[in-house]
């Protein structure tokens, strides 16, 4: 499966190929398995396993405050030694659905805790990185993911860059604040995101022949089957929906859906595409509307996470079931990736005495912002996007201003919003 899954995807990775790859009957896998998913989560716990021996082993000994370096350093070299393994585990089991998701997710949540619990022995001044355990694993997971799918072959010379980056958040055990992704009070509304939720179904025409141009009839066909898809991706996943599925709730027949679609895959694309579009169109509006690089990563900050919030169907999509559509998906979320990288490089002037972040330690810090939205989204009830925006401006901003600047610039920020709200 695993061999599989990392050659062909969750997709091609079908009963009939595992068992032509392990070079067993079908009886053998149906006495082990009850279907393909059963196989998928059963592999990723597997290898979880494995990782899991890993990291205890290495953290033997290990000083509390080391523990999450030593994670770090144990993780990086996994991949290298055990790199069809690792892609497995950190990549494509976010292909599987949401039963994947959940095991991937509790697999992490597993290393957080070995580690969580061996920094609960250091003394009040060990130093340790401020930030919740499991985004900075998670960050870590999507770094080596991509870098595994593309194959490159120096995967050990992240490790530095990695290490520098957590020490960037580094602070006295006692003084952490930043460790749980705990919701601070609701920001005050940002101007630039739209008062019109961005993925909302048009009316469906009426009876009869509409007197209405070729042209209009085609976009609202297009929009409703691309709210319809979105919809379906939120509900039931892009795997277990079908075309008859979308043009049920868009109300459409099917040969209005391949006028536009060739097939669900590109229906999903496209919704992805134009989620990502209007993420970055309001993200990059709301940055250059300040002055200042702090305040224009917390203007971008606070329209990111309530677009977001508004639209939790672009959230959803764009954060938890792109993986799943197939590599041009994955491909655009990397891509997504360096585009907000953008946003952060205006950082780089602002301590001229330090050395600045890495671009690797920039790539980390939007997986991270990526993996707090994640997390979010995919918690039971309505998304706390939009109260996160100080955990992202903590991510976003302390390895350029230093933990106790950045730290000030947030607390008198939430004042300010404080006070605007109630005025």
């Amino acid at each position: 499966m695993v061999e599989v899954a990392n050659r062909s995807g969750y997709a091609g990775a079908s009963v009939s190929t595992v068992i032509a790859q392990a070079g067993v009957s079908r009886p053998t896998f149906y006495e082990y398995f009850t279907d393909r998913d059963d196989c998928f989560r059963s592999s990723i716990e597997h290898v979880q396993q494995q990782l899991l021996t890993r990291i205890t082993d290495a953290l033997e000994g290990v000083p509390p405050h080391g523990a999450l370096a030593h994670t770090v350093r144990a993780l990086v070299e996994y991949a290298c030694e055990e790199p069809v393994a690792a892609r497995f585990l950190m990549g494509e089991s976010m292909a599987g659905g949401s039963g994947a998701l959940d095991t991937r997710d509790r697999a992490i949540a597993q290393i957080a805790a070995v580690v969580e619990r061996a920094q609960q022995e250091a003394s009040d001044g060990d130093v340790v990185p401020d930030l919740a355990l499991a985004v900075a694993l998670r960050s870590v997971y999507r770094m080596l993911a991509t870098r595994l799918r593309r194959g490159e072959l120096t995967i050990s010379k992240l490790t530095d860059d990695l290490l520098a980056w957590l020490a960037a958040y580094d602070r006295p055990s006692c003084e952490r604040r930043w460790q749980a992704l705990t919701p601070g009070p609701a920001p005050a509304r940002s101007p630039h995101v739209p008062d019109v939720p961005i993925q909302q179904s048009p009316s469906v025409l009426p009876p009869g022949r509409p007197r209405l141009p070729a042209r209009e009839i085609a976009e609202n066909h297009r929009l409703r089957i691309l709210y319809a898809t979105a919809r379906l991706a939120e509900q039931k996943g892009y795997l277990a929906t079908k075309v008859a599925d979308i043009t049920t709730l868009a109300r459409i027949d099917g040969s209005a859906f391949y006028r536009h679609f060739a097939d669900k895959q590109e229906a999903f694309s496209a919704v992805h595409e134009l989620g990502f579009q209007h993420v970055m169109d309001v993200t990059a509006e709301a940055f250059f509307a300040p002055e200042g690089w702090p305040r224009r990563s917390w203007e971008a900050g606070r329209a990111l996470t309530q677009l977001l919030q508004d639209n939790p169907l672009v959230a959803h999509v764009g954060f938890v079931e792109a993986y799943t559509v197939g590599s041009s998906a994955v491909q655009r979320i990397e891509d997504s990736h360096v585009a907000f990288v953008f946003f952060l490089q205006e950082g780089l002037v602002q301590r001229p005495e330090s050395p600045p972040p890495s671009r690797v330690a920039m790539e980390a810090i939007v997986a991270a912002i990526f993996e707090i939205v994640y997390i979010k989204v995919r918690q039971p009830g309505e998304p706390e996007i939009a109260a996160m925006l100080p955990h992202v401006a903590h991510m976003w901003l302390t390895p350029f201003l230093g933990i106790e600047e950045a730290d000030a610039f947030i607390d008198a920020q939430m004042r300010t919003e404080h006070e605007d709200e109630h005025q």
